[in-house]
């Protein structure tokens, strides 16, 4: 890993091209629909905080242990901050981080690409599919 100029000084900056860098790692994370759309959702709130159930209303197609496991993922990772009203039954709230709200902007431009081009990857796709039925 080298160090970037653009960070802080005791941070270090990730290359994806090496095997042992957990950039990949949390690539993996960040990149699935379920991560793109929780922090959409989030990030609409902001600064307001989201109670789970809200978000998987908001998530269409998303199963209650599926929003569990991202939501735990992204606050394990400092990218969402978790909050636990002692309720009977327990209310729990989400909001985005200062950091996880950094994550808003790039996020939202993989998406905005993804709807406008994926009839041209629906298109290859089905190319693709006939070129090997041959």
């Amino acid at each position: 890993m080298t160090s970037s100029t653009s960070h802080p000084p005791n941070a270090t900056r990730g290359d994806l091209f090496d095997p042992q860098c957990p950039t990949r790692r949390l690539l993996d994370r960040i990149g699935t629909k379920w991560t793109s759309m929780a922090v959409k959702v989030l990030a609409e709130a902001s600064p307001e905080e989201v109670r789970f159930a809200e978000l998987q209303r908001r998530m269409s197609g998303i199963s209650q242990k599926m929003l569990s496991a991202t939501l735990q993922g992204l606050t394990r990772d400092g990218l969402v901050g978790r909050r636990v009203e002692a309720t009977v039954p327990p209310r729990v709230y989400y909001r985005l981080t200062p950091l996880g709200l950094t994550l808003e902007e790039p996020l939202a431009a993989l998406r905005e690409w993804a709807e406008a081009h994926m009839a041209e990857v629906d298109r290859a796709n089905r190319r693709s599919q006939e070129d090997t039925a041959d």
